[in-house]
């Protein structure tokens, strides 16, 4: 009996290697693509400052692109989610060109957005292709649809691990649906391989050695309570400002729809306020990704892991700048910008606490992101993935209470409250 049960599940192994496999290997290729003309457009902007001025023209070319050609991906991420938490109309094709096309106008005219948001709907949008041309049934949309996002997220950052873990995750709070891990983990590893194997490569990121300080319990406890504490104070700031970012971007798309008749208007206005913005604080620090410095002083999420590399306030500057942007209708993603708010908060938070800088950077970077998301395991093993797993008990504690911080609303609005994170000490009220 027992033989039969092992053929059996060595043969659903190799089926979902297989279906999977084509989906990984050209969602892998298109994001090289994506990231080597994401990197062009934000460069070549750098050389030419004056290409600011065109962003609000860029945004009006964006809403007309969406209106003509993808009306029915506008929903972007959250399209993906719904579609693997209950079927609907299916993921248009058009869905990865037109992300892509409209992400990287979005960089090349300055706009504070990310790039996870363009990568998860290529997957997703190829992995749906896909799915219909193996005439699979619902539930095996669904697990192929996973594995997309998975195989996205995991190429566009380097994190096949986490990649997997965040596709189970990210669907509905509270629930993580086991059925779908080996095809995802499948997908994210052989994406991840592919975009390597184009010679594109990820942005490094270190910590510094955090020396053991002595304390009055050193001699009894072997962990140092005294920076746990630190830990769960910067995490509880990372989770308040998760919680002011994806409220930001929901109010701010509910201000411009309810108060611009005109919708075309909405990313031009958008535009003029981010040009606005950067004439007030003098720099162009907090525009496209951050990552890449403009100048050999610029804030970028590098530079918040070293001393000096933040101000007290570009964590919230990057928030205005990038919640703007998305509400406004320009196209890219929410993660990057979330990881630049948490390693620039990290760097002001390390500064107040007299905590090691580079750690809380760190800490900051996954934990902004975990509470957003509401996606704590995958956001941990993030941590581990790019910083090495000598703190992994401080990422997991960072994100996990960033996580109950952030709230119930997420970034995503697609996504499912299964299990509350907390009771409502009130019962006749609702837990959301």
């Amino acid at each position: 009996m027992k033989k039969f049960q092992y053929y059996a599940i060595l043969k659903q192994l190799l089926r979902w290697t297989i279906l999977v496999f084509p989906t990984a290997v050209i969602t892998g290729s298109v994001i090289a693509l994506f990231l080597w003309l994401l990197n062009l457009a934000i460069h070549y902007r750098f050389a030419h400052q004056w290409l600011l001025f065109l962003l609000p023209l860029a945004g009006v070319a964006i809403y007309f692109i969406y209106y003509y050609l993808g009306k029915n991906t506008e929903k972007g991420n959250n399209l993906i989610i719904e579609e693997i938490s209950q079927s609907g109309a299916g993921i248009p094709k058009r869905m990865a060109p037109v992300i892509l096309v409209t992400t990287v106008i979005t960089h090349l005219f300055g706009g504070s957005a990310g790039r996870e948001g363009t990568a998860v709907q290529i997957g997703g949008s190829i992995a749906g292709m896909l799915g219909r041309w193996f005439r699979l049934n619902e539930m095996d949309t669904k697990v192929m649809l996973t594995a997309g996002v998975a195989a996205g997220f995991g190429a566009v950052f380097g994190t096949p691990l986490t990649g997997a873990i965040f596709a189970l995750e990210v669907i509905a709070i509270g629930r993580i649906q086991y059925h779908a891990l080996f095809p995802a983990l499948v997908a994210s590893v052989i994406a991840d391989m592919t975009v390597a194997a184009w010679g594109v490569h990820h942005t490094p990121y270190r910590i510094d050695i955090v020396p053991h300080t002595a304390y009055f319990l050193s001699d009894w406890l072997p962990m140092d309570l005294l920076l746990i504490f630190k830990v769960i104070v910067a995490a509880i700031a990372f989770g308040l400002s998760s919680y002011l970012f994806s409220g930001m971007v929901h109010e701010i798309k509910g201000l411009f729809s309810k108060n611009v008749a005109i919708k075309w208007l909405i990313p031009f206005l958008g535009g003029v306020i981010i040009i606005g913005l950067t004439y007030v604080n003098g720099k162009q620090d907090y525009l496209s990704l951050g990552v890449d410095p403009q100048y050999p002083a610029a804030i970028t999420i590098p530079s918040a892991f070293q001393a000096g590399g933040a101000d007290t306030w570009s964590w919230l500057w990057k928030t205005i700048y990038t919640t703007i942007t998305l509400g406004s209708g320009f196209k890219g993603g929410e993660v990057t910008p979330l990881f630049y708010i948490g390693a620039t908060l990290g760097n002001t938070m390390a500064e107040l606490l007299n905590a090691p800088l580079s750690l809380f950077a760190a800490l900051g970077f996954i934990a902004v992101f975990a509470g957003a998301t509401n996606t704590p395991l995958a956001c941990t093993m993030m941590g581990i993935e790019l910083f090495g797993g000598e703190y992994a008990l401080l990422f997991a504690i960072a994100c996990f209470t960033a996580y109950f911080f952030s709230g119930h609303r997420g970034i995503y609005s697609a996504q499912s409250l299964i299990v509350p994170k907390f009771e409502d000490p009130d019962p006749t009220k609702n837990a959301v």
